[in-house]
C-alpha cells in the first residue's frame, strides 16, 4: 500500500512531469510551424495532413527529448519541496533518505514502461509519418536525394540487388538490377526499367524485364514487357538504409537486424544504435530521477533557480554524450552496445555519488 508521502510525490512525480510536456510542446509546434508556414503555404498541404503531421512531430519529439523534461521536472518540483522545507519535515519524522526516495523509484518505473512503449510502438510510426511529410512538402530536394538513393545492396550470399530510386509511399523503383554469382562469377542478371511491390500477394511486377542468362561460351536473352514473379528479398531491402530503422517496431526492427547481419550488411551498426536506445533511453528515467532528487532535496541558499542551472547543465550533458556516442557508432566500428550504455554508466556514476552525499 502506498502511504499518503507516497501518493503525494508520486502525484508531483507524474503531474509536473506531464505539465512540463504540456507547455514545452505547443512552444515546440509553435516555433517549427513559424519556420515552415511557407514551404506548407506554398505547396498548399492541406489541412488534414498538416494536423496529422504535427500530432507525429509531437509524438517524435517527445521521445527524443523525455529524459531531459523528465530531469527538469523533477529538478522544479523536489526544489520547491526543499524551499518550503517539506523535505526536512518527511525526514525529520523518521523517514529514511532511501525510503523518502520510494516514490521517484516508482515514479520512474511508470516512465520506464511508458517510454519503452513509446520508443518501440508509437514512435516508429510517428516517425514514418514525420519523415515522410517533411521529404514530401518540406523539404523536396531532400526527398529527392533520399528516393533516387542508387541503393546497391547484398541481399545473401550470391545476389546483390540495385535501384536508382525507390519511393516508400508508392513501393516502386526504377532502373532496377538483380545480379547473381556463382563462385566470384556473374551468372545471370535481371534488369527493369520500373519494379513495383504488390502488398497483397508479396510479389514484383517487372516492366520491360529483361533477363540474361550467362554462359561459357554464350549468353542467352529473356525479354517481356511485363512479368510478376517472387524474390527472396523484401521490399524493405530497396529502401535507403538511412530511412527503415526508425520506422520500425521492435518485433520488426528485431527480425530485420537479423536478415542484415545475415546478408552482411555493413549498415548493422546504424540499426544496432536505433536498438539499443529503445532500452537505454527508457532506463535512464531511473538514473536521471537519483541525480534530479540528489540536486534538488538540499535547500540552497540561491533558492529554485541554482537547482534548475544545474540541471538544465547536466540535463544538456547527457543528451550532448547521447548524440556524439551515438554518431560514432553510426560512422564506424565503435560497438553500438557501449555507445547506447555509457552515457547511462557515466551518469549512473555520477548518481551514486551524489546520492551518497545528498543522504548527508
Amino acid at each position: 500500500m502506498l502511504s499518503i508521502l507516497d501518493r503525494y510525490i508520486l502525484k508531483k512525480y507524474l503531474g509536473t512531469f506531464v505539465l512540463l510536456l504540456l507547455l514545452f510542446i505547443p512552444i515546440g509546434i509553435t516555433i517549427n510551424l513559424a519556420e515552415k508556414i511557407d514551404k506548407i503555404l506554398a505547396n498548399e498541404v492541406p489541412l488534414g495532413q498538416v494536423l496529422i503531421y504535427y500530432l507525429n512531430f509531437t509524438i517524435y519529439f517527445a521521445n527524443l527529448l523525455f529524459p531531459l523534461f523528465l530531469f527538469l521536472s523533477i529538478i522544479w518540483f523536489t526544489s520547491k519541496l526543499a524551499n518550503n522545507t517539506e523535505v526536512i519535515a518527511f525526514l525529520s519524522s523518521g523517514v529514511s533518505y532511501y525510503r523518502f526516495l520510494r516514490p521517484y523509484f516508482i515514479g520512474a518505473t511508470i516512465v520506464c514502461l511508458g517510454a519503452f512503449f513509446l520508443g518501440n510502438y508509437l514512435a516508429p510510426k510517428a516517425s514514418k509519418g514525420f519523415n515522410e511529410f517533411s521529404y514530401q512538402y518540406l523539404n523536396k530536394s531532400r526527398g529527392k536525394d533520399r528516393q533516387q538513393a542508387n541503393v546497391y545492396r547484398q541481399i545473401n550470399e550470391n545476389d546483390y540487388i540495385y535501384v536508382s530510386y525507390f519511393n516508400v509511399k508508392e513501393k516502386s523503383g526504377n532502373n532496377f538490377t538483380l545480379e547473381h554469382f556463382e563462385k566470384n562469377k556473374m551468372t545471370s542478371k535481371i534488369t527493369a526499367s520500373r519494379i513495383v511491390y504488390n502488398e497483397e500477394d508479396s510479389t514484383y511486377s517487372l516492366y520491360n524485364f529483361n533477363k540474361r542468362l550467362i554462359g561459357a561460351r554464350e549468353d542467352s536473352l529473356i525479354y517481356v514487357t511485363k512479368k510478376d514473379t517472387v524474390f527472396t528479398f523484401e521490399m524493405e531491402d530497396l529502401t535507403p538504409v538511412e530511412y527503415i530503422a526508425e520506422t520500425l517496431n521492435f518485433n520488426q526492427l528485431n527480425s530485420f537486424i537479423r536478415r542484415e547481419k545475415a546478408k552482411g550488411s555493413t549498415y548493422i551498426n546504424r540499426y544496432e544504435v536505433v536498438r539499443y536506445k529503445r532500452w537505454s533511453l527508457p532506463v535512464s528515467a531511473y538514473i536521471l530521477t537519483i541525480i534530479a532528487v540528489a540536486v534538488s532535496s538540499v535547500k540552497r541558499r540561491g533558492g529554485m533557480g541554482v537547482n534548475l542551472a544545474i540541471g538544465i547543465g547536466v540535463g544538456m550533458i547527457f543528451v550532448f554524450f547521447d548524440k556524439i556516442f551515438g554518431t560514432l557508432a553510426e560512422q564506424s566500428t565503435f560497438s553500438p552496445f557501449l555507445a547506447t550504455w555509457f552515457p547511462n554508466f557515466v551518469f549512473g556514476i555520477l548518481a551514486i555519488y551524489l546520492l551518497r552525499n545528498a543522504k548527508r
